[in-house]
């Protein structure tokens, strides 16, 4: 059987331009993909020359650049398992990650370097943001030449740790074919092709950045103009030479913002693509009016890779996530696993070769967290007589107040509509009479003077009684994770007492 490792296929797609650009961008020189070749076997060596072998961690806590990219990619082709954590992750949170891991080798700046070689034992090598360290220093010197690590199909590749929006947060196994089933779907499903220019701006701990970028640039030796972050002006420097963009929702908005985006701007682009929490239906349409182009949004998991899309031919609608990918299964169950009426609200499970096989370390999770084989996603969904699927929120996200089910996407949809309103979340808290009480956090747009005694009206009129919230707060900012998506238990945390005597 061929080797199944995952960096023999995309070095397999990318070899024959081997002198094409592979990234450019700011601050750093343009990186060929045979350089990036080159790179990745004198890192693969270095590792080898650490001791590590097929199946050991390698978990790094690095900002984005060139060589953090290419180190992931010198973890596949060592068979090696690579464990990104955010960057801005505190003390004790790297802390727990280095306990759960068991990593043989650390990467992180210098100071990160120093502390967990003394209080952790774990041998390290530096990286800073511009790309330079000791890991670099120490394989300059190696060799080019490397074999890539026969790898089965099933072998873990990545443990990427889930958000960790409620409870400890678990790295879920992504296997080699895992990736690769995913990168050659969304390969195909998004029409790419060699002549692509990837804007990236996504950060690379993440599945989005990480996989569905990279993956999909290397399966089509596109080019990646690669930049360090988002930032509105920088990106806008780039945009006449790009193809495709992707990003979450916040970028998008930051993007309507600026005077200056409009057709014009956005003419050399073929797609923008947003995910990684939900985009406004005002978001979509606004986009759509100033630049000619149709988001297409998709939905995913850490644990799962990509799920649903919209089509790339074919009508976008704002508010859904589209169809499940090629080869992707799902079903809709209730709470008890049970089947439902179609166009009932209920739980996403899946199944497919994307499909992570359980979590590091939690065997008891890999029952809980499947049912018949099909993951568990516990997002509340909603699916057209045409499989059109939408998402409604997270099951945990469920309200009940006075025994009623309430599902918080249909009193945001409500509260985004009204005049004066930037974005919400409803959320429910301990009351003393119905159990849950509903609050809506909301966020006033900029020189907006709210009333929230109006809004209680506005919601009473067009939501049954029991829907309405019970309490209104405004704050600047709605509490997000890394990606973009709402804290929701944080709200639920801070307000915890509100309906308290």
């Amino acid at each position: 059987m061929a080797n199944q490792n995952l960096y023999f296929h995309l070095r397999e797609a990318f070899i024959s331009s081997a002198d094409k650009t592979f990234l450019a961008g700011p601050g750093f020189d343009a990186l060929s993909y045979l350089a990036c070749d080159e790179l990745t076997g004198q890192l693969a060596n270095l590792m080898a020359d650490r001791g590590l072998t097929a199946g050991d961690r390698v978990l790094t806590r690095t900002d984005k650049s060139p060589m953090a990219l290419v180190l992931y990619l010198a973890c596949l082709r060592s068979g090696v398992i690579y464990v990104p954590v955010n960057p801005a992750c505190t003390d004790d949170e790297l802390d727990y990650f280095l306990a759960d891991a068991n990593p043989t080798l650390f990467v992180g700046d210098k100071e990160f370097c120093v502390r967990v070689g003394k209080s952790h034992g774990i041998q390290s090598l530096s990286l800073d943001q511009n790309g330079q360290g000791t890991l670099v220093d120490a394989a300059q010197a190696l060799p080019f030449e490397h074999d890539i690590v026969d790898s089965q199909a099933d072998d873990v590749a990545v443990l990427i740790y889930t958000s960790g929006t409620t409870g400890t947060p678990k790295g879920a196994m992504l296997s080699h074919n895992n990736l690769l089933a995913n990168a050659q779907t969304l390969h195909a499903a998004w029409g790419w092709s060699s002549d692509d220019v990837l804007l990236h701006c996504l950060p690379i701990f993440h599945v989005h950045g990480l996989f569905v970028a990279t993956h999909l640039a290397m399966l089509g030796a596109s080019t990646l103009l690669f930049l360090p972050r988002f930032d509105t002006d920088l990106v806008l420097q780039y945009f006449s030479d790009a193809t495709v963009f992707m990003g979450v929702p916040t970028y998008y908005t930051r993007l309507l913002q600026v005077a200056q985006l409009d057709t014009a701007t956005c003419q050399k682009f073929r797609l923008f693509v947003s995910g990684s929490a939900p985009l406004l239906a005002e978001t979509f349409q606004v986009f759509r009016e100033k630049t000619g182009h149709t988001i297409l949004e998709r939905y995913g998991m850490s644990e799962t890779g990509m799920l649903v899309s919209n089509p790339l031919d074919g009508e976008r609608l704002a508010g859904t996530v589209g169809y499940p990918l090629p080869g992707v299964e799902t079903r809709i169950r209730d709470e008890a696993g049970n089947s439902i009426e179609q166009g009932d609200i209920g739980i996403l499970q899946v199944k497919g070769a994307n499909v992570f096989n359980g979590y590091w370390g939690k065997p008891e999770l890999n029952h809980s967290e499947f049912q018949d084989n099909y993951f568990i996603t516990g997002d509340m969904v909603q699916e057209a007589p045409d499989g059109r699927i939408t998402l409604v929120g997270r099951s945990k996200d469920l309200v009940i107040s006075g025994g009623l089910n309430i599902y918080p996407k249909e009193i945001e949809s409500v509260l985004d509509q009204q005049p004066g309103i930037l974005e919400s979340a409803v959320f429910g808290v301990p009351h003393p009479d119905f159990g849950e009480g509903l609050v809506a956090a909301v966020v006033p747009a900029e020189g907006a003077d709210l009333n929230t005694d109006a809004l209680l009206t506005a919601c009473r009129e067009k939501l049954a009684a029991y829907k309405s919230p019970k309490s209104i707060i405004l704050l600047n900012e709605l509490p997000r994770n890394s990606m973009g998506k709402v804290q929701k238990n944080r709200l639920r945390e801070q307000h915890a007492v509100l309906f308290q005597t």
